[in-house]
């Protein structure tokens, strides 16, 4: 079987994540600009080969205040590390729909494994010719990981931001010629 090119369409995706703020609510946010390409073989998506770069600077919580705060070095260092970035190791197939994509993810230098849940959501060609694939992605990392340890103490007891991050995405993928 050839082996396929796939690049994002970034118009029909998107890359989010919640984190919990105060501990009693969750605050989201996403970032605007990404590019994913993936290889396989055919349109079988069970052995492929995913890389994902992520403009930190991009991010965009609703809050330009934060958006700010979250560029500097207290989170992302945007101006020195201005891209995060994923590389896929292995995917194992869950069931008919669902895959593990495995991976490392490198953040502010650090790189460490992470896994991902994928949803394959199917193939289609759109009414211009174009075939795509789409995917719902879901994960969970730890940000002290990648040393974003930034956290503020409240009066109340506990802290500003919890540790985890709940990752979530949807990827239309374009069959390259």
């Amino acid at each position: 079987m050839a082996a396929t090119k796939w690049a994002l369409d970034l118009s029909h995706s998107e890359l989010g994540f919640k984190i919990k703020h105060m501990m009693i609510s969750n605050v989201t946010g996403k970032f605007t600009q990404f590019d994913v390409e993936a290889g396989t073989e055919g349109d079988d998506f069970s052995n492929a080969k995913v890389v994902a770069n992520v403009d930190v600077a991009s991010i965009n919580t609703n809050n330009e205040q934060r958006d700010e705060h979250l560029r500097n070095a207290d989170f992302f260092g945007a101006e020195t590390h201005p891209n995060m970035k994923f590389v896929s190791t292995k995917v194992e197939r869950v069931d008919d729909d669902t895959f593990t994509l495995y991976g490392d993810l490198t953040i502010k230098d650090t790189t460490k494994p992470v896994q991902l849940t994928v949803e394959d959501n199917g193939v289609a060609t759109d009414p211009w010719g174009n075939v795509k694939a789409g995917f719902s992605i879901s994960g969970k990392i730890n940000r002290k990981d990648w040393g974003i340890n930034y956290n503020a103490a409240l009066e109340t007891g506990g802290v500003m931001l919890g540790e985890e991050l709940k990752l979530q995405g949807e990827v239309q993928l374009v069959k390259q010629a």
